[in-house]
């Protein structure tokens, strides 16, 4: 498994929740909410391809 990120878009995910008042240096609240948003994405991209299929097997 390639788990690799290109360093432009690593960059931009590392100031996107960036911290200097964190302890860990990151916004904890701030990379949960990026999470959830970008799985909420990927829910929403399986539903329709499910109901794709669904409309292509009928």
């Amino acid at each position: 498994m390639d788990l690799s990120i290109p360093k432009k878009e690593l960059e931009e995910i590392e100031s996107a929740i960036q911290s200097d008042e964190s302890v860990v240096g990151i916004d904890a609240k701030k990379t949960h909410v990026i999470i959830i948003h970008m799985l909420h994405q990927i829910q929403q991209k399986l539903d329709d391809l499910e109901s794709r299929i669904e409309k292509l097997e009928k």
